[in-house]
């Protein structure tokens, strides 16, 4: 089959199942992204070099307790005080755990931006792998649910917009890049990305940010600057962190020696080379969403 065939189809395969599950129920984006969530954690410990079955195993069970607790908080705890003949409030409990992940979660970004310059990780220590593995893929993936429901409820449009102005950044990025790009931005990494491609990218994901806040979250008349402002912003932080986790998933896999995390997705490769830009601004987007919550 044509390369470029096989890559259409199996994106558009892709494509097809993650806004279907998405707008099909809560329950199927959480199902979904639970299987990606294994396969990521699959070829990333293929990556780097440690043992596959307890780190899925300690990924689902996590994935799933904060899960439960967050997104269905009243029928877990019902569930817990029943069973157990206790009064437990775990609405508290759940706030608390979040900041603590979220903690984790931008430590270990922070010391993955430093790893584009100095680290090599088949060097490091179990422990400092595993620290990779629980705040650069498992960690993502929680926050990734939890962006879904906003400041609120559960709104299918927030996660979509998401992929959109990222869908939107990638593509511009590598148009304008090919394009008119002469400058490299991170040669040793990613040879082909240049400033162009980078500043192009975050100007058309702002100009996605405005439609999107425009016409698809908020269609006039509710329509306000408010949520210019706020999909602006996101537009910024994926155009610019979701470069950034471009270039360590890069890094990880130059590291390794191979093109692709994986082979999964024909023509596109891994899980990981598909939501290597969502995974890395996760925690960020989850943390804006928190302020905005405050502030509102």
């Amino acid at each position: 089959m044509n390369e470029t065939l096989k890559r259409t189809i199996s994106g558009a395969v892709y494509v097809m199942l993650l806004l279907s599950s998405i707008l099909y129920s809560t329950e199927s984006f959480f199902v979904l992204f639970g299987l990606f969530l294994i396969i990521a954690i699959y070829e990333f410990c293929n990556l780097i070099q440690i043992n596959k079955l307890p780190s899925i195993l300690f990924g689902i069970l996590l994935y799933t307790a904060v899960t439960l607790l967050s997104c269905y908080n009243k029928i877990t705890t019902d569930f817990i005080n029943k069973t157990f003949n206790t009064q437990l409030d775990l609405s508290i409990n759940v706030k608390q755990l979040d900041l603590i992940l979220l903690v984790i979660a931008l430590v270990v970004s922070i010391k993955c931006i430093l790893f584009l310059f100095y680290d090599k990780i088949q060097k490091s220590s179990i422990s400092s792998k595993s620290l990779y593995l629980l705040g650069y893929i498992i960690l993502p993936f929680i926050f990734i649910t939890k962006i879904s429901f906003g400041v609120k409820d559960y709104n299918p449009k927030i996660i979509i917009g998401l992929f959109i102005i990222i869908w939107t950044n990638d593509t511009f990025a590598f148009i304008v890049g090919k394009s008119i790009g002469k400058n490299k931005l991170f040669e040793r990494i990613s040879p082909k990305k240049t400033i162009e491609g980078f500043v192009g990218g975050i100007v058309f994901s702002i100009l996605a940010g405005y439609l999107i806040s425009k016409y698809y979250i908020k269609a006039s008349p509710e329509f306000s600057s408010t949520s210019i402002m706020i999909w602006v912003i996101i537009a910024l932080i994926v155009g610019i962190m979701g470069t950034i986790g471009d270039l360590i998933e890069s890094k990880f896999k130059r590291i390794a020696g191979v093109k692709d995390s994986g082979k999964i997705m024909p023509g596109h490769g891994g899980i990981l080379d598909r939501l290597d830009s969502v995974i890395f601004v996760a925690p960020i987007i989850f943390l804006f969403y928190q302020i905005l919550y405050y502030v509102s």
